[in-house]
């Protein structure tokens, strides 16, 4: 192995997944052209917010988020907030063609008020600051003069016009995160999709293949039970590139980047009126039976070894790789558990020895974007597989 290979990490626990040097187009290519942005500053009461949401024409996207749901002292605050008068920070929405918008910044705020102001279960304020009189008091609670001031408090709300390039607005949404923890790229490209995508990510995420697969990730030793990464949404940017990279692979080359590449293919699950070649239900059908035939057969064969580096000497395991994934599951996609099962033993020798060839392993782990390091790794696993089969 040569002297300027990566240096091997062991597993760790914390974070599951290896970090990712997508390389030096990581960023979208910039500068943007200032006549396609489109930007406008809407006021809403609160009224209208909670009504818009009920109604479906502004978009929480409830599974959002769901490890940075604040807890009830946040949310006491929040309301107390509001109560006092105090102005709210602005938020940031997208408006799609249809002219519904998604919450990018200010989910869990927004889910707040929505809870309190008519949601369902029963949100009650407590161990309040100022206002300890009103300790204990759900929306209803309220005197008549309290419900007026929440209904007409008015929010700030910068609205990405449908007119904005997705590219640019990827950019915009990354850099507005204000509050909390800033939004991983997963999180972002859920806000900007649509049900069609999100339902069927989160279909793929909740196999039971996939939980098997990536047991050392996913679930918590001993228990079994799954400890999906649902907070930053890294189990579905594994299981979009999956898709991404397998079905179009070859258009790669033709993105600015990875993160254009992913936004780009999320829209064609959504079937986006302006993506280019949506995808259909049977399309869709193909790559989830595609998906779990590729985890059934990785944790078949590679077991605790799938989507990882082993140290050569050790064998100590290194964390998930992104990289590595779409690697070994679209090669592992291709054939029946029964056609590889009397190969399962050289497959996985053939993928473990892989990592001692210099260009296989730097392309699994450094400018893992660059399109030479994707149409490697992609096809030597490929190759390994219909060499091991024919």
């Amino acid at each position: 192995m040569s002297t300027d290979s990566p240096t091997f990490e062991p597993e760790r626990a914390s974070d599951g997944l290896e970090p990712e040097d997508t390389g030096p187009n990581a960023a979208l290519v910039k500068p943007w052209d200032p006549r396609k942005i489109r930007i406008t500053t809407k006021s809403f009461t609160l009224r209208e917010v909670v009504d818009q949401i009920g109604e479906g024409d502004i978009e929480l996207a409830p599974d959002f988020q769901r490890e940075f749901v604040w807890k009830q002292r946040q949310r006491t605050r929040l309301i107390e907030s509001i109560l006092l008068g105090i102005p709210l920070p602005a938020f940031y929405f997208n408006q799609d063609t249809e002219g519904k918008f998604q919450v990018v910044d200010g989910v869990q705020r927004l889910s707040t008020i929505r809870d309190f102001m008519g949601g369902l279960p029963r949100l009650a304020v407590d161990d309040l600051e100022y206002l300890k009189e009103l300790d204990g008091n759900a929306f209803n609670d309220l005197d008549p003069a309290l419900l007026r001031r929440l209904r007409t408090t008015q929010i700030v709300v910068h609205v990405i016009e449908p007119q904005t390039p997705e590219d640019i607005k990827y950019d915009i949404f990354s850099r507005v995160n204000t509050l909390g923890e800033p939004l991983s790229a997963q999180e972002i490209r859920h806000a900007m999709s649509k049900a069609r995508s999100r339902k069927f990510l989160k279909g793929l995420v909740q196999l039971p293949s996939f939980d098997r697969a990536t047991c050392s990730y996913f679930f918590r030793k001993g228990s079994g039970e799954p400890v999906r990464d649902s907070k930053r949404m890294a189990d579905r940017e594994l299981v979009l590139r999956f898709c991404a990279f397998r079905v179009a692979a070859a258009a790669y080359r033709q993105s600015a980047n990875l993160d254009a590449f992913l936004v780009d293919f999320t829209r064609r699950i959504d079937g986006a009126a302006t993506a280019s070649d949506p995808l259909t239900d049977d399309d869709l059908d193909d790559l989830a039976t595609a998906f779990d035939r590729a985890m059934l057969n990785a944790h078949a064969i590679l077991g605790e070894e799938a989507f990882r580096r082993v140290h050569p000497e050790t064998g100590r395991r290194g964390p998930m790789n992104r990289a590595i994934f779409e690697a070994q599951s679209i090669a592992l996609s291709t054939h029946s558990f029964e056609v590889l099962e009397p190969h399962a033993d050289d497959i996985k020798d053939a993928f473990l020895e892989a990592f001692d060839d210099p260009d296989y392993l730097k392309a699994v782990t450094v400018a893992t974007g660059d399109p030479v390091a994707v149409d490697r790794r992609l096809s030597t696993n490929r190759r390994l597989v219909a060499e091991i089969v024919r």
